[in-house]
């Protein structure tokens, strides 16, 4: 691994634990996001809402400088292979983004040589590591070295996908500065979550033991 340590910016938290009004509200807000479902009067797709959110704010966002006119986002893919016509919320994101004016181009060009075990469905214990994400992943089609590069992912818990996928392109682009923005992260200690529109940076650091620390 080439990266120990991958800054990411977050403009959403959300709680799995906690049946306080806000908690069950991120919940709710997860879901939409899940499915780029439509929020909002009037309606507009979630991937839509956080790139007007952010073009918006972005001045005063701790993340804003992330997204410069040169910048290229890449979506984080999906655990298992893509298929045609299959949903793929990144994407969506990292599209609405760039037609908000927040990066130049998106470049799906990371893509799953093989699939790994979808994370929200594994226990803490058999959550693919930052390796084996890394060694599931490959860089594809031909992308001049870009200056920035952004990845892009729907929610965020320990990093070991970004921190994989971040290594993956440093390999290729090795003299590239690479950073994440997740639209929301989750917040496991129910008694540290405060509210749903919670933007902060934040980092994803790999450990000895092959674990990811994140904080916050």
């Amino acid at each position: 691994m080439n990266l120990s340590e991958l800054e990411f910016g977050a403009l959403l938290s959300y709680a799995p634990r906690g049946y306080s009004p806000e908690i069950l509200h991120s919940k709710n807000v997860m879901i939409a996001l899940k499915k780029d479902g439509f929020v909002g009067d009037p309606p507009i797709l979630m991937s839509q809402w956080v790139a007007q959110t952010i073009q918006r704010n972005r001045t005063t966002l701790p993340f804003g400088s992330f997204f410069q006119p040169n910048t290229i986002l890449v979506p984080t893919p999906k655990s298992s292979l893509m298929r045609p016509n299959t949903l793929w919320v990144p994407e969506r994101i990292a599209t609405a983004l760039v037609r908000a004016g927040l990066g130049k181009e998106v470049a799906s060009c990371l893509v799953r040589a093989r699939p790994v075990p979808k994370a929200a469905l594994s226990a803490p214990n058999e959550r693919p590591t930052t390796v084996e994400h890394y060694d599931s992943m490959r860089v594809q089609g031909r992308l001049s070295e870009p200056d920035e590069i952004v990845l892009v992912d729907d929610v965020i818990t320990r990093g070991a996908t970004l921190l994989g996928a971040a290594n993956r392109l440093t390999d290729v682009f090795p003299q590239t500065r690479i950073r994440a923005f997740v639209a929301m992260r989750t917040v496991s200690n129910q008694d540290e979550f405060d509210k749903v529109y919670a933007p902060y940076v934040g980092t994803i650091e790999l450990r000895e033991s092959g674990d990811t620390l994140r904080r916050p």
